[in-house]
């Protein structure tokens, strides 16, 4: 028997390894020129309107330029800036809120009629009521899968009927006793200026940090671009929803209370038609309402843009406060346009 091993045939040698070039990242291809003057348009273009429309008036009319006109007109314009902030954070996650003039209506006779109880009970009697209508919108947007403009439609029609039921039909007005801490939070200034342009500018400062610099905030611009990818990324996207519609309650009811202690009582007939110009001057200030893009200072813009406008109509005296909603709507059309032109220009670069 042959024990000799079989001969081995001898392995081919491997071939040497490359040697790899260094990896080196790829250059991010460099945005048009086109696209970032579209990007700055649509974030500072109403600034630059509000400038120049400002400059104008203030050649044509003297007195629009001074000192005092820009207190009444700042103060005036708080009330809604303070609900287009919390329009402005609905629209970003891709909503929109209807109720919200009924809301500042009902939070303002709701604080008149509580302030007879003191300060903190003129202040939370309306958030609680008016936080709650917004939780409610929340939850039924979010968790039943309900179509946000039905459902703001619907508590709009609701807290405006709470608002009649509550006042008899308007017959009834509650009245904020003077000199009361509650009428000094809308009557009182620092330096000239009014307490509500303080508490708007500070409710505008956070807003602007909770966007910016907080992970809610890099959610909500998550949700607005697309909901099922926020979902995938496992993204509290029911919660988000739930948040800012409570948060757009809440700030529509603090301004309600804010306008009825600068009022000394609690006007039912305010509120008509809020909802739009809060719409409009969130839009108008850059924020798309397919949601998933905006800004907080673009908002404040575009409110003061729609004071200015309107305050200018009464410097004319010809005019009557209607034109105001011509001019609006003429605004909300050419910035919707410029909206769509410049979102298709990005996608062809």
């Amino acid at each position: 028997m042959n024990n000799t091993p079989p001969a081995t045939v001898p392995a081919a040698e491997a071939p040497a390894p490359l040697k790899s070039a260094p990896s080196r990242p790829e250059p991010r291809p460099e945005r048009s020129t086109g696209s970032r003057i579209g990007e700055l348009v649509q974030r500072q273009g109403v600034l630059a309107v509000l400038l120049t429309v400002i400059l104008i008036a203030s050649f044509v009319y003297p007195t629009f330029a001074s000192l005092d006109n820009a207190r009444g007109v700042t103060v005036q314009a708080s009330f809604l800036a303070i609900v287009a902030l919390g329009m402005t954070l609905v629209i970003i996650t891709g909503g929109i809120d209807l109720s919200v003039g009924s809301v500042f209506a009902l939070g303002g006779v709701l604080a008149a009629w509580a302030s007879q109880w003191g300060f903190l009970a003129a202040l939370l009697v309306p958030l609680v009521v008016c936080g709650a209508i917004g939780l409610l919108n929340g939850l039924l947007i979010a968790r039943a899968n309900m179509a946000p403009f039905i459902v703001t439609l619907a508590t709009l029609l609701a807290a405006r009927g709470m608002l009649l039921a509550f006042t008899d039909e308007g017959a009834t007005t509650y009245l904020v006793p003077k000199d009361s801490a509650f009428a000094d939070l809308g009557q009182g200034s620092v330096w000239g200026f009014g307490y509500p342009i303080l508490i708007a500018l500070a409710l505008f400062g956070a807003g602007g940090l909770l966007l910016q610099r907080t992970s809610f905030g890099q959610t909500l611009f998550a949700v607005g671009g697309s909901s099922d990818a926020a979902t995938l990324m496992g993204l509290p996207v029911a919660r988000t929803k739930i948040l800012v519609y409570t948060l757009s309650g809440l700030l529509a009811g603090l301004a309600g209370a804010l306008n009825a202690a600068r009022l000394s009582s609690g006007v039912t007939i305010v509120g008509v038609g809020m909802e739009l110009d809060a719409i409009s001057a969130v839009v108008i200030g850059g924020t798309l309402l397919i949601g998933g893009a905006g800004s907080i200072s673009g908002t404040l813009w575009g409110v003061l843009l729609l004071a200015v406008i309107q305050n200018l109509i009464n410097q004319i005296g010809s005019l009557n406060s209607s034109y105001q909603s011509v001019v609006s709507g003429g605004f909300l059309i050419v910035v919707v346009v410029a909206q769509r032109y410049l979102a298709r220009s990005r996608r062809t670069t």
